[in-house]
């Protein structure tokens, strides 16, 4: 076993022998690697482990140190993971797991791994103990990495078992999903089997695995998936600058995060994302985490998530921005993008289901909802527990419904309708391209109807809100749900 002598940015790595030598020696044999990244680190750091014939399980364990900061200066925070023989190369080839900061210590072999790891073949050659200094003090960050490696018979690795692209579904309706969930095959605290079982106390028809930079998740749902409830494979590509939601993409492929909107790299991994069969769908584009913020444009994408978890002040930006973007379109500049929203549960007292995705799709299928996503069919809700229908009429029997055209005469009149349930305390507006223009509370029940009358010379789209009282001073009450538009005029 070798590891690297010195690390980028000036960091050395230096190793020491500990455990037993090797298959003369004993079962086992543990290194010792320690090293110091300064500041100014690049964000992947490559450590190079030779991995002799004989090998049948590597485990890797590590600790960095948390120097005190000054008041409103990122501390220490250090990313792990590992790519095997075939190598670090872009693209992933090499990649066999990554756990990001939630994990200290992690294994992997032919029949079994740690959950973010991918099982399989231990081969003999170098592998690569990958590091992703996150954040650095300015002290730098010092680590300590332990990796032993285990010898006897190699095992073999178990054919993964899928979840079916179909469910029964009931033809052509509204299904209501979630598809940005994370599980302790990231940095989730939720098993699978919790998740699958909240989605249907939700109320989800459909769900999506979405662990942060890895598949390992993929294989783990057999015999949580039924004809109640789909379950979709993807990935959230977790870069440092903004994190995309891959949904629905082909069991088992990966999409590599290692590059950032500096590299112009982006639109080689969304068309990956694309031929493996997923959607493009970037997630809290507002988010306050460090590298949570959205920098690569929305050209590539094919929706946007416009609201995350509990609606927050964050999502009020994300929604005014998208809410540009329509303004856009109805110029002809660009193409307009369906707005969506996921949970990003994590773990209790996270809900699942909130907010929750509705697609009006041709049936419980991968293929019908990712259409009914592209071509915009969808709504947004806080829970299951609210229901809508929004429609946009003309006086000589037009109709359009959501993410439809209503061709009507610039000055015919045109009449939005919205029938809620379930919002109790709740008002609905409906918002155009000149902003919020009709406002009114819902009866006590939260169940009515609310109508409005416009003229496309007046209004270009119109979508609409249903919003609670408002909690921070200077905004809008917080979302119970939301529709995409209705665009107006002829085209």
């Amino acid at each position: 076993m070798r590891f690297a002598d010195a690390a980028p940015g000036g960091g050395a790595g230096t190793a020491a022998g500990g455990g037993s030598a090797g298959r003369a020696g004993g079962a086992e044999q543990t290194r010792r690697v320690t090293g110091h990244l300064p500041p100014g680190t690049p964000d992947f750091v490559y450590l190079p482990v030779e991995v002799p014939h004989g090998v049948r399980e590597i485990a890797v364990s590590y600790t960095y140190d948390k120097p005190g900061v000054p008041e409103g200066t990122p501390g220490n925070a250090c990313d792990i993971g590992i790519f095997d023989e075939r190598g670090t190369a872009l693209g992933g080839a090499g990649f066999r797991g990554w756990s990001g900061g939630a994990r200290t210590e992690f294994f992997l072999r032919a029949d079994d791994a740690t959950p973010g790891y991918l099982p399989g073949p231990v081969n003999a050659g170098t592998w690569y103990i990958a590091l992703g200094p996150y954040t650095i003090a300015p002290q730098g960050l010092t680590y300590d990495i332990r990796v032993t490696l285990r010898f006897g018979p190699p095992g073999s690795t178990p054919a993964p078992v899928y979840p079916p692209e179909r469910a029964r579904g009931r033809g052509r309706a509204w299904y209501r999903g979630d598809n940005h969930l994370h599980s302790v095959f990231s940095d989730g605290k939720r098993t699978p089997a919790r998740i699958a079982a909240l989605a249907r106390a939700a109320g989800l028809d459909f769900l999506t695995t979405s662990e942060h930079n890895t598949t390992a998740s993929h294989r783990a749902w057999d015999g949580l998936w039924g004809d109640d409830l789909l379950i979709l494979t993807g990935e959230e590509v977790t870069t440092r600058n903004g994190h995309v939601l891959a949904m629905g993409t082909d069991p088992g492929v990966f999409i590599d995060w290692r590059y950032r909107a500096r590299d112009n790299a982006f639109g080689r991994y969304a068309r990956a994302i694309r031929r493996a069969g997923g959607l493009v769908i970037p997630a809290h584009p507002h988010a306050t985490c460090i590298g949570c913020n959205w920098k690569f444009g929305f050209d590539d994408a094919d929706a946007v998530e416009v609201w995350n978890g509990p609606y927050g002040p964050d999502d009020e930006i994300t929604l005014a921005e998208w809410d540009n973007t329509l303004v856009a379109h109805t110029r002809g500049r660009a193409s307009w993008l369906p707005a969506v929203g996921h949970s990003d549960a994590h773990r209790d007292p996270d809900v699942v289901g909130l907010p929750q995705t509705v697609v009006l799709a041709e049936d419980l299928t991968r293929r019908a909802l990712q259409d009914g996503i592209r071509a915009g069919r969808v709504w947004i809700a806080e829970s299951s527990a609210i229901d809508l229908t929004f429609t946009v009429t003309g006086d000589r029997g037009e109709h359009a419904g959501i993410a439809e055209r209503l061709a009507l005469a610039r000055t015919a009149r045109a009449t939005a309708r919205l029938e809620v349930s379930g919002a109790p305390g709740c008002t609905v507006s409906f918002v155009t391209d000149q902003g919020r223009l009709f406002t009114t509370a819902l009866p006590p029940s939260g169940t009515g109807t609310v109508t409005w009358q416009t003229t496309p010379d007046n209004a270009a789209y119109i979508r609409a809100e249903v919003r609670h009282p408002p909690t921070t001073t200077g905004l809008p009450g917080p979302m119970a749900a939301m529709t995409n538009p209705v665009f107006l005029g002829r085209g």
